[in-house]
């Protein structure tokens, strides 16, 4: 076996830690499984190529966006007067959502100045922070949204794949028209393909039209468990409000699109 020198093997000792909580194995799970799929991929902005995690009083809470959609997740923990902001790069977040469990028993998180270490079990992981300064994404989320449809999860997740088959390639966009009552979903390619599926939707107001990713919606779907969601709309030019009804821990939040 060709061998190398073992005290060329890098050795990773964080600096002192200066943030420490404990948590239960489940909670930082979800916390990674709801958010990463909106973390940017080699994005020049290379902030936003990972996950930020902030402690706020008793609330410990993962974003992640790629510019064109947000999710921010939210676990409460018991280390009231932790506060501390960092972001966690895209290829931790990966292993660490592998390595967790659904389990309630208790991990150790640690923080330093530029490293993130876990104790689990016999496990320790350990990785570097991304050094950066993450947008400020409470400006992102609407907050004044005046319509609202409530639409069955499952319904609407069938009614976006069945549409995305004839939807352009590189855009992926859909047409979503909401009236009384009903959802009206359009998709068409540069091949003059074009898809149209309608389902019923609790909705009362004036007609509104929007454009999505289709994509960025199907992602939304994936990882909210609630069988109804509610989707908030201002206008046709602003971005969409997504969470699960009685899930109020979650939010989405997806720019439209112009088609």
């Amino acid at each position: 076996l060709g061998l190398l020198p073992a005290q060329d093997y890098p050795v990773i000792e964080p600096s002192m830690s200066t943030h420490r909580v404990e948590i239960e194995e489940r909670a930082i799970k979800r916390l990674l499984d709801k958010t990463q799929f909106s973390m940017a991929q080699q994005d020049v902005r290379y902030y936003l190529n990972g996950m930020l995690l902030e402690a706020d009083g008793v609330v410990l809470r993962s974003v992640a966006t790629d510019g064109h959609r947000l999710a921010v997740s939210e676990v409460a923990h018991e280390e009231e007067d932790t506060e501390f902001q960092v972001i966690l790069p895209r290829k931790a977040v990966l292993e660490m959502a592998k390595l967790l469990q659904e389990s309630d028993e208790k991990i150790t998180i640690e923080l330093s100045n530029n490293h993130i270490r876990i104790y689990k079990e016999e496990l320790v992981f350990t990785s570097k922070l991304i050094d950066g300064r993450f947008p400020d994404y409470q400006r992102v989320v609407p907050n004044d949204c005046e319509h609202r449809v409530r639409v069955d999860r499952l319904s609407f997740r069938q009614a976006l794949t069945r549409a995305s088959i004839l939807s352009n390639e590189k855009y992926r966009g859909v047409r979503v028209k909401v009236t009384d009552g009903l959802m009206e979903l359009q998709a068409h390619n540069p091949e003059q393909e074009e898809a149209q599926d309608e389902i019923e939707v609790e909705y009362a107001g004036e007609e509104l039209v929007i454009g999505f990713n289709v994509g960025y919606l199907l992602d939304v779907l994936s990882v909210v468990e609630e069988e109804i969601i509610d989707i908030e709309l201002r206008d046709a030019n602003t971005s969409a409000l997504i969470r699960g009804v009685g899930d109020e821990d979650s939010r989405y939040v997806i720019m439209p699109m112009r088609l």
